[in-house]
């Protein structure tokens, strides 16, 4: 453990339910749905209700493991107490690798709905190493900002949704076909792996436990009122771009919100669908930024990461050493990475990531636990489905990288025996 400068512990039950709506309500929603009808069609709502119960799972599994540790470092922390070492590195190692490529998602994202396509790539880069710095200013100034993105995000979807119903187009019948997914069952699993993207943030909580106010009471809190709200906004979306837009509309359309808005007469909303869009994308970039500093922190305190990633800074108490190398990275990401292909990658490093959580929630004693232990069990099995279902090429870059990280460990050891 550093004995340096440590992490101050700042954030109340509202900031941090606030940081964890930025990281879901992001980019994924004005964009998920499209993937997930092409796999499943109206039966898409299916997928939606499996990837909410998995998450829920999850959720529970990461507010009592945070209780417990309040650190920084979230699933990884939580694989090394109660799993071992090398169960804590790889959960580690897939969410740093998976969301540095989340990031460069997400900065792609917002450059795509911002400016045109031959300025994108620069001003991606610009958007990373903007917000990298209100986050090398301090938690509290990340907080500030997302509570602002999120609130614009929202009366962004709010729009939407009014428009969208109120615009003349919206027909309930098409609606009809929910309990016949396109694809079958396979359809509307696959279609909850691809929504599952959307929905994985709320760990962002835990990962920055040790900045957490009384955090046995703030996180469990926290944890699941931030993803009861998300659930609850996917949902009543859902439903409104499926009665709006057909199926098949939806599944052929790159920003189906926007498509249902500009289907009816309420089209003068369609700049503010894209305005919510960008702001999304951006509080969704700013909670990875944090997130993945402090597990990239918590791991190289182990030396499973370099030890100099290791340093908080001590005026603004943040791992400003992490947060530079990662804007770093992911400054030569965006000129260079696959939008679609980040998307798949990260979503096996995430599953991967909670499917140790919950194992490790099975594992805390009956005084630790405050939900069934069935809940963990639900969730890692779930985990494991949506895994599944993920195209191969996802899973294989997937596997390669994790092989890739336990190579690095495994040599490490070796030479620190000798």
């Amino acid at each position: 453990m550093s004995t340096g400068p440590q992490l101050a512990r700042r954030l109340g039950t509202t900031d941090a339910v606030v940081i964890g709506l930025g990281s879901m309500i992001g980019a994924g929603v004005f964009a998920a749905f499209g993937p997930a009808a092409r796999a499943a069609g109206a039966g898409l709502l299916i997928g939606l209700a499996v990837a909410a119960v998995v998450a829920y799972c999850n959720a529970t599994s990461s507010a009592q493991l945070a209780a417990q540790y309040p650190t920084s470092g979230g699933t990884y922390v939580y694989g090394r107490e109660r799993l071992g070492p090398w169960w804590g590195f790889l959960a580690g190692w897939g969410f740093v690798v998976g969301k540095t490529a989340s990031c460069a998602a997400m900065a792609l994202t917002f450059a795509a709905y911002a400016v045109p396509a031959a300025w994108q790539r620069p001003v991606a880069a610009a958007a990373v190493i903007a917000l990298a710095a209100v986050n090398y200013r301090g938690v509290t100034r990340t907080a500030r900002l997302t509570r602002g993105i999120v609130a614009v995000v929202l009366l962004a979807l709010a729009v939407a949704v009014v428009a969208g119903l109120a615009g003349g187009q919206a027909d309930p019948s098409r609606l009809a076909g929910w309990s016949s997914p396109t694809g079958g069952w396979y359809g509307a699993l696959q279609s909850a792996g691809l929504l599952f993207f959307a929905f994985a943030g709320y760990a962002r909580i835990a990962t920055m436990g040790e900045e957490v106010r009384d955090p046995e009471r703030t996180i469990p809190r926290a944890i699941p009122l931030a993803l009861g709200i998300v659930v609850v906004v996917y949902g009543v979306v859902a439903v409104t771009v499926l009665t709006v837009l057909d199926p098949a509309q939806v599944a052929g359309s790159s920003a189906p919100l926007a498509a249902a808005v500009g289907a009816g007469s309420w089209d003068w909303a369609v700049p503010v669908v894209r305005f919510g869009a960008a702001a999304a994308a951006l509080g969704a970039l700013l909670a990875l930024i944090a997130g993945i500093g402090r597990t990239s922190l918590a791991m190289a305190r182990q030396s499973d990461l370099p030890r100099w990633l290791a340093a908080v800074h001590p005026r603004h108490r943040v791992p400003h050493h992490a947060e530079v190398a990662l804007a770093a990275v992911v400054c030569v990401l965006v000129f260079a990475i696959d939008l679609r292909g980040a998307i798949g990658f990260s979503s096996f490093g995430v599953l991967l990531y909670y499917f140790v959580a919950n194992v490790a929630a099975v594992t805390q004693p009956a005084g630790r636990r405050r939900h069934p232990r069935w809940l963990p069990v639900l969730g890692a099995a779930g985990c494991l489905l949506l895994v599944a279902t993920l195209p191969w090429p996802a899973v294989t870059i997937g596997l390669a990288v994790l092989a890739a990280g336990a190579g690095y460990r495994a040599a490490r050891l070796r030479l620190a025996r000798r």
